[in-house]
């Protein structure tokens, strides 16, 4: 009786764990209360004749219907003022059945406390105590029942209440997981998408970088007859597979960037674009943990450098948590680039700090750490 939700696809249990709070299945349990009634009509049958029986029947199938439609208002989450009239006329319907069923009646009273405790949600134990004690109380104040208080009644009533009501909590916090799960797929898309972005910013804008510059400097050196620009285009064309190679690995998600690695490129790169590189010759001072990430931060500063500097000398200097890059260029790197803006992104999910702005007495300056103090702050 409560309200589906379109879950993930897939198969199984797993792929779908409202599957069995839906469908077939919900019906199914929503239409098992309609024994409730059946069970009303064989009290009409017992202590009813005639005209009687008749009027027990009819309020008997009457209920059952009004009840088929509350449970359909209950799915389609129609006004409130719908369901409660609905509720009414149940309560009234159970009320003209008492002298037709007798105690048989509060199975219909039944099903009036479950429909109720589904539609409210609140105050359960209220509702509980509200529906096992009329079963109690009536059958020994009704003296020509000849009855005392019906207690397997009262228990039967507690317990379908309880049933239906521990149902609505499973099926809404199955929907809320579900809702959960789709969030977090979406969540995940996006920022896959975030990452393939980020990289192929970085590995294109790099590789492409440098083969500008060494096609550049092989058309001056071809142009002077200088057999070195065969050189040249050789690693220019070296350089393009590594980078087709690199932009695939980067939508797989199975790409990796070391320090040792950008520093090599980076001294190439520098040189063919005519800037002295004072460039670490080792990085074992550097932690394992931040090797990856400092390779990233080497390959987009000297592009930066390379791009945007103009500089005639670039120092990269490593510690332990930290790697500054130094230019004495224009001091023109794109500060609010993509590239910078990827570089933060990654640099913050380490939990460590990036500074980047004018270096003195000119150039520019990048520096990052990590696994510090000043880092886990920023």
């Amino acid at each position: 009786m409560d309200d589906a939700v379109t879950a993930p696809a897939g198969g199984g249990p797993a792929a779908d764990p409202q599957r069995w709070t839906r469908g077939r299945r919900r019906a199914g349990l929503a239409t098992g209360m309609l024994v409730y009634p059946s069970v009303a009509a064989v009290g009409v049958a017992q202590y009813s004749t005639g005209a009687g029986a008749a009027a027990g029947f009819t309020i008997a199938a009457v209920f059952a219907a009004v009840y088929v439609l509350a449970g359909v208002s209950v799915a389609r989450r129609n006004d409130r003022v719908r369901l409660w009239v609905l509720h009414g006329v149940m309560v009234a319907l159970f009320l003209a059945e008492l002298p037709f069923a007798r105690n048989f009646a509060f199975y219909l009273w039944a099903v009036v406390i479950a429909f109720t405790a589904l539609v409210v949600r609140r105050r359960i134990l209220l509702i509980v105590l509200a529906g096992a004690l009329p079963p109690l109380i009536v059958p020994w104040t009704v003296r020509p029942w000849h009855a005392g208080p019906d207690l397997l009644t009262a228990l039967m009533i507690v317990f379908t209440t309880m049933t239906v009501y521990a149902y609505a909590e499973m099926a809404d916090t199955n929907e809320a997981l579900v809702e959960a799960r789709a969030e977090v797929a979406r969540l995940a898309s996006e920022a896959e998408r975030a990452r393939i972005a980020r990289d192929l910013h970085d590995l294109l804008g790099h590789s492409l970088t440098v083969i500008t510059v060494k096609s550049g400097l092989a058309r001056r050196l071809a142009a002077t007859g200088s057999p070195r620009s065969v050189v040249e285009i050789t690693e220019v064309e070296e350089l393009s597979r590594q980078a087709l190679t690199d932009v695939r690995a980067a939508v797989s998600g199975y790409r990796e960037v070391s320090l040792a690695g950008e520093l090599a490129r980076g001294r190439e790169v520098l040189r063919a674009a005519g800037v002295a590189a004072d460039l670490p010759a080792s990085t074992e001072m550097v932690d394992p943990a931040h090797q990856e990430l400092f390779g990233w931060v080497v390959r987009e500063g000297l592009t930066n450098v390379v791009r945007h500097a103009h500089a005639a000398r670039c120092t990269v200097t490593l510690s332990p948590s930290a790697v500054e890059i130094v230019d004495d260029g224009a001091g023109g790197a794109a500060s609010g680039g993509n590239g910078l803006t990827g570089l933060r992104e990654r640099v913050a999910a380490a939990g460590g700090r990036v500074e980047a702005g004018p270096a003195r007495p000119r150039g520019w300056r990048l520096k990052v750490t990590v696994g510090t103090a000043e880092g886990a702050r920023a």
